[in-house]
């Protein structure tokens, strides 16, 4: 790849570099989709869904959204920016996990440069369940940055699913390379125990994951089609061009910069708490039981515990039902707004330990 070839997406070539190739791909509905995944005959990362733009509705949902969480974000990237340099002294490679994981790269490298003095590149690159990491990315990067430079990020846990996915991907690049790089990931916050570095293990509203490609450099999700994508080629994604006129994107990274500049006299000197990893472990695979059994769940890949896994199911899948801790939380409205524009049932369960859960519908094979 030549320095023509960079694919930046809708940012700068000073915020990201994606390592991925952009393809068009035929748009699969969602319930054939869904249909396709359950039945087996079919991976997720082989299709993808036509991506409508928000409506003025949830596009002014968001807007409130980062009103009430941006200082708690910039509060919680100050603090993850102070790990990353404490456990990063010999160089820091910031590589977030496409694509939830691109905007807080994107904010991690400005603050880095800004409030540290710290120069670090960004690349955002593709790892998908089952699947796995980008080995051709992972190359790539290493053929610029040394191993124990690289930091992975993403938006946050759930339920350790890619944390997971991410170290055994990395064992099979040691095996085949005999190359060690940490299998650390850091995120914003941490539901579920599994992530190395986190600055929070809150379920709050991060507000960049109320919207898809147009708070992502209008970059879909990753794909792994061989169809569409030769040996040596990234994973590959889909670039919504046209969607330009109402990219948030820049939008997002300038407003949370902007907080982070109010937040950063009171919050650098604080220090992170750390989460009780175990702990948090232990209520993820109770409630993950808990649910199984009370709803009649099959597996747990149907269950999507916390508020950015449940605007993820709402968004992009066929959703069974809602669980909500509380009926009337600003945390949750745009969930709410979801369900009942889909006509999905919601209960409000006061003792989950998490704002949200959301349940994937399962179709009788």
């Amino acid at each position: 790849m030549t320095m023509t070839d960079i694919f930046t997406g809708s940012y700068t070539p000073n915020d990201v570099q994606f390592l991925l190739k952009p393809i068009e791909i035929e748009h699969t509905p969602i319930q054939a989709k869904e249909a396709f995944i359950q039945s087996g005959k079919k991976h997720y990362s082989e299709m993808l869904s036509h991506e409508s733009l928000p409506s003025d509705r949830y596009v002014t949902l968001f807007h409130e959204a980062l009103v009430n969480n941006s200082d708690r974000l910039a509060r919680h990237l100050i603090l993850l920016a102070q790990r990353i340099i404490v456990t990063r002294d010999q160089g820091i490679t910031l590589v977030s996990l496409a694509r939830a994981g691109t905007p807080i790269g994107v904010l991690l490298k400005h603050i880095l440069k800004r409030y540290f003095n710290t120069e670090a590149s960004h690349y955002s690159i593709s790892i998908i369940r089952d699947i796995g990491i980008d080995s051709n990315a992972l190359r790539y990067l290493l053929d610029r940055h040394t191993p124990e430079s690289l930091v992975f990020v993403d938006g946050w846990t759930a339920k350790g699913v890619i944390a997971q996915q991410l170290a055994r991907s990395l064992e099979t690049f040691f095996r085949q390379t005999g190359i060690t790089i940490p299998p650390e990931l850091y995120v914003v916050s941490d539901l579920c125990g599994f992530a190395t570095v986190a600055a929070s293990s809150e379920d709050y509203l991060i507000p960049s994951s109320l919207l898809n490609a147009t708070v992502s450099g209008l970059v879909s999700r990753s794909v792994y089609n061989e169809v569409y994508l030769n040996t040596h080629d990234f994973h590959g994604c889909m670039y919504y061009q046209q969607f330009e006129p109402h990219d948030l994107s820049r939008f997002f990274i300038d407003t949370i910069l902007a907080s982070v500049d109010s937040a950063w006299t009171s919050c650098r000197k604080q220090a992170a708490i750390e989460p009780d990893r175990q702990q948090l472990q232990v209520i993820s695979e109770q409630l993950l039981r808990r649910i199984s059994q009370q709803y009649g769940v099959s597996g747990h890949a149907y269950i999507k515990p916390g508020i950015g896994e449940a605007t993820r199911v709402l968004l992009r899948r066929e959703a069974r039902s809602l669980l909500l801790q509380q009926s009337d939380s600003e945390e949750t409205r745009h969930l709410r707004w979801l369900a009942e524009s889909r006509l999905i049932p919601i209960t409000i369960l006061n003792d989950l330990p998490y704002r949200a859960v959301a349940l994937i519908k399962e179709i009788p094979s």
